[in-house]
């Protein structure tokens, strides 16, 4: 399947903003904790789908719906509860090393559609024999069960290291680009 452009209910079409950096933007207000989900369902349809999908009242469930599965690359992911072993932004030094070294791209100065990165990330290289990009390194040790590991002292050892990457379990304070965003978003609502 080609990656998506715009979504359509009934004879409307509505362009997405594809780029990637919206899509983990979405994702990071999904997650939040301090939003509620009216709020986040409005945010997620303004990145997703500009005013036209903002003010179109009648047709947010269906948004809110059809922007679900294109962030979701048109997967069902509801049975992958896993832990998660990265996330977008607290390993982005991390995506763009891994891309710059695999793939020769320098993700702050290029425009990629979001289901192109998202299949690059699962292409990264992570091979058994250490030719494996940073990002996947970090992730292969945040996923070491330490109860297989019989030597102590080597338990110690990526026990210290994987607190040292850890993932942080809240995101609860906006970024400056997320408030701005927010506040678009309100003022947008008011009409202003």
């Amino acid at each position: 399947m080609n990656n998506p452009e715009y979504v359509k209910i009934g004879i409307e079409k509505y362009k997405i903003n594809t780029d990637f950096r919206v899509a983990i933007e979405c994702n990071s207000i999904a997650m939040r904790e301090d939003i509620g989900e009216y709020e986040k369902s409005l945010a997620i349809i303004y990145r997703l789908f500009g005013d036209k999908g903002l003010n179109d009242f009648d047709n947010h469930i269906k948004l809110l719906e059809l922007g679900q599965r294109y962030l979701n690359l048109d997967k069902d992911f509801e049975n992958d509860r896993e832990e998660p072993d990265m996330d977008f932004k607290q390993d982005a030094s991390y995506i763009r090393a891994s891309f710059m070294s695999d793939y020769h791209i320098d993700l702050s100065n290029t425009k990629m559609h979001w289901w192109t990165f998202y299949n690059l990330i699962n292409g990264l290289s992570d091979s058994e024999l250490g030719n494996c990009c940073v990002l996947n390194k970090i992730r292969n040790l945040r996923n070491i069960d330490i109860k297989e590991i019989k030597d102590k002292k080597e338990q110690e050892k990526i026990i210290k290291a994987q607190k040292r990457v850890a993932l942080k379990k809240k995101q609860n304070a906006l970024t400056e680009e997320e408030k701005e965003n927010v506040l678009n978003l309100y003022k947008l609502m008011k009409g202003e």
